[in-house]
């Protein structure tokens, strides 16, 4: 497999862990999410490989998109070049949720905003209590992204999904269990090595049957993740514009209520 820049690859018998490096906060971007698709892709194509984790470095599973300062969430959501657009950030999502294999997430700290939607591609997730699951959008004047308009009601239900878009609350670990946001719960320093006898416990079972399942079970999860992210994508190039959004951005990164205006 290539070598990549913000992600590493390792293997154990049938289990392959995708290891995301950037802490400690493990911000994402373009390029981080292609190289997870990039790496997932590769590895459906491996037979010795039978099962994924998504796992990560640092204090944070992934603490969504950096803000402030000389940031520009346009650039994070559409990278473009003189002549034209380049991709976006969720084209490079919906090839995660194309891919075959099953992935288990080890998240060991915060999944927020589209962290959040990232720590959603697993099938399953291995978590903590210190762990922390927030869908932080609507406190920073923004809308949700990363198809979790999809994903998170399809997971947990719409009301609770509506719980956590329109407060913006932080759940830990615990309660992301209790509210079937994630399916282990273990001690801190043990996310990991659980989500890898997880991965290892399904790669024992018959590959071609597994994969088949999960194809079913998935179907056409990646076409309304796709519809949802157009969708997503235009409401967040648009409320980027807003005063709300700058004074969301603002008010968070200094650790202050927001005070919006609703324009």
């Amino acid at each position: 497999m290539k070598a990549f820049h913000t992600i590493g690859v390792s293997r154990d018998h049938f289990v392959a862990t995708i290891e995301i490096r950037r802490p400690p906060h493990n911000f994402f971007d373009i390029e981080m999410v292609r190289e997870i698709a990039e790496a997932c892709e590769t590895l459906d194509t491996d037979p010795s490989c039978r099962a994924v984790v998504l796992a990560a470095q640092g204090s944070a599973f992934c603490a969504g998109a950096k803000l402030g300062g000389d940031s520009d969430i346009g650039d994070l959501l559409v990278k473009k070049s003189e002549a034209k657009d380049t991709g976006s950030l969720y084209h490079e999502a919906v090839r995660l949720f194309r891919t075959k294999k099953p992935i288990v997430g080890a998240i060991h700290g915060a999944a927020v905003g589209g962290g959040l939607g990232l720590a959603l591609v697993p099938d399953l997730r291995v978590t903590c209590h210190e762990a922390r699951f927030c869908a932080n959008f609507t406190r920073l004047g923004f809308h949700p992204g990363f198809g979790l308009t999809v994903t998170l009601p399809a997971l947990i239900g719409p009301s609770r999904a509506a719980l956590m878009f329109y407060t913006s609350r932080r759940f830990t670990g615990s309660e992301a269990v209790e509210m079937g946001l994630a399916d282990v719960l273990v001690a801190q320093n043990d996310v990991r090595s659980r989500a890898q006898a997880l991965a290892a416990e399904i790669a024992e079972c018959a590959p071609l049957g597994v994969v088949e399942t999960r194809a079913t079970l998935r179907a056409g999860l990646a076409d309304k993740v796709l519809a949802a992210t157009n969708i997503e994508l235009e409401k967040q190039l648009a409320l980027r514009q807003t005063e709300d959004f700058k004074e969301g951005v603002e008010a968070v990164n200094a650790r202050r209520p927001a005070q919006f205006k609703g324009r």
